[in-house]
């Protein structure tokens, strides 16, 4: 068994003990192995090992892995992204989890209908107001839900954020807090958001114990870039 292999497993053992920990099915959380600038090799070690969705942050980089590993995997684009970019983003992944402004959202609209397809997406959402980081306030999430709600290629699958960078305990109100602010949004029947993108390699249990349905995990898995 290679290295990937056993952090891979390691890593799935991990998110079962947090789902039982919190009285939920380890089979409701998907993990997605980040494999932003992992070459070829390692990535196709965890999938011969049973990893199935891969994240990656840079469009060319991503292309090129999509073409080298071939039908099979998932791919989630997990980094920040420009409209000028949401065509080649529409082509080559399957759902985009950041999704922070109606204008990104409607250069998605458009190249999804190009394609007849519809995209599946994420909402962004920045908890604690960080200004390094992107995503949407609480307060504007139900709008911009709404407004993405128009948009016929489009369909909002849940909600993610990224927390600032603190201990596990620390960000465990964050995770909560987009849990809840997930369940007022599904009280005001702007549709059902089954996904909670949240909690990375130093925090993932953490987040599996506050609901998180992908944790997007990279370095437990590939080792440090």
């Amino acid at each position: 068994m290679s290295q990937v292999a056993r952090n891979l497993e390691e890593v799935e053992k991990r998110i079962a003990a947090a789902a039982r920990r919190a009285s939920r099915d380890p089979a409701m959380v998907k993990l997605v192995a980040v494999s932003k600038t992992v070459d070829q090799g390692r990535i196709k070690e965890a999938w011969h090992a049973g990893q199935h969705i891969f994240g990656e942050n840079y469009l060319q980089e991503a292309k090129a892995k999509i073409a080298a590993l071939g039908p099979g995997p998932a791919w989630h684009f997990i980094g920040h992204l420009q409209s000028n970019k949401a065509k080649a983003a529409v082509e080559l992944f399957g759902l985009i989890h950041g999704v922070d402004r109606l204008k990104l959202a409607q250069a998605l609209e458009k190249a999804a209908a190009q394609m007849g397809k519809v995209q599946e997406i994420l909402i962004q959402v920045n908890l604690a107001g960080e200004e390094s980081k992107s995503g949407t306030s609480p307060e504007a999430a139900a709008g911009l839900l709404q407004e993405i709600g128009q948009l016929p290629h489009l369909r909002v699958k849940g909600l993610m954020t990224m927390p600032p960078f603190l201990d596990p305990e620390e960000v465990r109100p964050y995770f909560r807090a987009l849990r809840e602010l997930r369940d007022r949004l599904e009280q005001l029947d702007l549709g059902k958001l089954p996904e909670l993108s949240m909690g990375m390699s130093g925090d993932y249990e953490v987040a599996v114990e506050e609901g998180a349905t992908l944790v997007r995990v990279g370095t437990a898995i590939f080792g440090r870039r």
